[in-house]
């Protein structure tokens, strides 16, 4: 039996309608660390699921004229749809519904009660139905739910509770002792200063004003709420409350990835759930963010998202699972943006993975009649390449360690821009009519790369894998295997097919008046009369700019950040995008520096930024915030400003 396991989870998610695209975020980062870590050789347990009790379904089946069981068997026959739509390799689908989980459920409520650990009560409080959760007073905004904005309903009623009361030195003690088991670290910090510095409360874990859900094995007037009912599922799916079972041996979980709205359920009821249990608690805790439209979260509750299914049919599942994957909210929020989706695809997709396996295999057919000829003599621009592809897939493993699914994107497409700029250094097209057995090299050279980079790329966007797989002909799965994520001198003979592009590029205009329901005709805006000048006072300058208070400078937020990445933006010869990690927030900043700085040039150094500058866009990438730089003269002279010491990103700069 493999001793190298690793079980990864999703929230089960609430089967009350369609999904949005945040949640297909948090289901592909999990599907992709559980395909890297299938493809390092583990045993691996994928779980996701769907969470079929509560008031809210009742009511939504009642609507729809259905039954609450018949209501959720549709809406979990989409769940499953959606995910083979993005090819999600879940190894097991589990559902509240399941009667192997109602029977842990009844087990675990009993044994807690047997603990002295559930008692009865009176429960009062504001419950908003759309996101089944309880709030105090003070909790509210404007009176209404803080999550999603609607009224609140008061409830009292006759309730059992949780003695989580008892549990709080356990919690504060885990929490000093495990200081990874919660990340992002800003995440953690809010959660046990909200929630855990000063101590548990008690939690309702039952209702009696509805009746869609397990009865209390005791009091079946009552039927469970949704924590011990939801949250088990983790375990009830490996076969709990039998530790023999053969999948038990999962557990605990490697990681659960959460979003941050339900980060306290996981980070605070969970663990304590699990100690009262007697049971190991996880690893880790992934809390990511929120991917927002015009400033909110796009979410079911809010009803602001728009079916995924749309962007999979028509730029493929592998377009949207890369998006989210590079682009997503691994840690803080994300706003989601069509134009932006789009740009992604044309400049990464298209351009510098399409282009690259296109114009290799084409060179390869039109000079060698398809066949991969072996390497000769290695030059030092050679080495370079070969060194970056041998060091590629450790950089992966490094970030998928620690679920950074968006750096190991990025490293590996820093192999594949590398070839690009491989091709324009050794000039093929010079060497098909001047040196062909230095051609030979060359397109060696370049056919391992891309290789390499596929073999990698097979956790991430894994119908494009095989596809480039099947154009390099590449047929063996030895060759296709992790373990030769690698330069290989030996795969001379094997012979490349033409097929079809990759990718084909997208009329981003077009398509975003398509996808967003704008009219595609855009009409000029109507000249503007100039106003007229009126006379002002002048103010004292300095060096033209006019003075500014201590008060008005303090507006300005600067900190250190640690550029990640630098690449050009097509269609501009001044623009470089940059992607730079400040604390544990990730941001793109586009800046006008192309003409000094070469693509990846700036990477590794750490650079002055305004954090807080409203989000632009330019040549369709929002850019959120500015990289600041020294300028002499008329732009002859451009220098990003570096630290002279080293400090820590995220460092606020005063």
């Amino acid at each position: 039996m493999n001793d190298k396991k690793y079980y990864v989870t999703t929230p089960i998610y609430y089967a009350s309608g369609t999904l949005t695209l945040g949640h297909c975020y948090t289901t592909v980062i999990a599907d992709a660390c559980a395909r890297f870590k299938r493809m390092q050789g583990y045993d691996v347990m994928f779980l996701t699921g769907s969470d079929e009790h509560g008031l809210k379904i009742a009511r939504n089946a009642e609507k729809a004229g259905l039954t609450p069981q018949a209501f959720v068997d549709k809406v979990v026959g989409e769940f499953k749809d959606l995910w083979a739509k993005l090819n999600i390799s879940y190894d097991k689908f589990i559902r509240t519904t399941d009667e192997n989980h109602v029977k842990t459920a009844e087990f675990v409520f009993n044994k807690l009660h047997e603990k002295g650990l559930i008692y009865k009560s009176v429960y009062e409080g504001l419950y908003c139905v759309p996101c089944e959760t309880f709030f105090t007073e003070s909790q509210l905004v404007d009176g209404n739910c803080p999550d999603c904005g609607r009224p609140v309903e008061k409830a009292q009623e006759e309730s059992y509770f949780f003695k989580m009361s008892a549990f709080t030195d356990f919690i504060k003690k885990f929490y000093e002792e495990n200081p990874g088991f919660l990340v992002p670290e800003s995440r953690k910090n809010e959660i046990y200063k909200n929630f855990i510095e000063g101590g548990l409360n008690d939690l309702c874990v039952s209702r009696t004003t509805f009746d869609w859900g397990i009865p209390v094995p005791f009091d079946t007037k009552h039927v469970m709420y949704v924590w011990i009912d939801a949250l088990i599922n983790y375990v009830s799916a490996l076969g709990y409350p039998n530790m023999d079972s053969e999948l038990m041996r999962y557990w605990p979980a490697d990681v659960q990835f959460v979003g941050r709205d339900i980060s306290r359920f996981h980070c605070t009821i969970w663990p304590v759930l699990l100690k009262a249990l007697d049971l190991p608690l996880p690893k880790v805790i992934h809390s990511h963010g929120f991917l927002t439209q015009k400033g909110d979260k796009i979410s079911k509750s809010k009803g602001n998202g728009f079916n995924p299914s749309v962007l999979s049919d028509r730029y493929t599942t592998d377009a949207v699972r890369y998006y989210l994957l590079k682009e997503g909210p691994i840690y803080n929020d994300c706003p989601y943006a069509t134009e932006l989706f789009l740009n992604t695809f044309n400049s990464e997709l298209v351009n510098d993975l399409g282009n690259l396996v296109s114009r290799t295999t084409a060179m390869i057919l039109q000079n060698f009649g398809g066949e991969v000829k072996a390497p000769n003599e290695l030059n030092d621009d050679d080495k370079a390449l070969i060194d970056l592809i041998n060091n590629v897939k450790q950089k992966v493993e490094v970030s998928m360690d620690s679920s950074r699914v968006d750096i190991a994107l990025r490293d590996i497409f820093d192999v594949i821009r590398f070839c690009n700029k491989y091709i324009d250094i050794t000039t093929p097209w010079v060497l098909a009519k001047t040196d062909k057995v230095r051609l030979q090299t060359v397109l060696y050279n370049l056919f391992e790369g891309i290789r390499v980079c596929a073999t990698l790329l097979q956790a991430f966007i894994p119908e494009t894998a095989e596809k480039i797989f099947a154009k390099l002909g590449v047929a063996t799965e030895e060759l296709k295997s992790y373990e030769n994520a690698k330069y290989l001198d030996s795969n001379a003979g094997v012979v490349v097919n033409k097929g079809e592009a990759l990718f084909g590029r997208i009329d981003v205009k077009k398509e975003c008046a398509i996808i967003d329901g704008d009219s595609v005709e855009v009409k000029a805006e109507p000249k503007k009369e100039e106003p007229k000048k009126q006379e002002v006072k002048e103010e004292p300058k300095s060096n033209g700019k006019e003075l500014i208070s201590i008060d008005e400078f303090d507006k300005v937020e600067l900190k250190i950040g640690l550029v990640l990445d630098s690449v050009a933006v097509e269609g501009s010869d001044k623009l470089l995008k940059n992607t730079i990690q400040i604390g544990d927030e990730v941001r793109t900043i586009v800046s006008g520096i192309k003409k000094f700085y070469q693509p990846g040039e700036l990477k590794g150094k750490k650079v002055l930024v305004v954090t807080n500058l409203k989000p632009i866009k330019l040549k369709g990438i929002l850019s959120c915030g500015m990289v600041l730089c020294a300028v002499e003269g008329n732009d002859e002279k451009l220098s990003v400003l570096t630290l002279d010491k080293d400090v820590s990103q995220g460092s606020t700069v005063c």
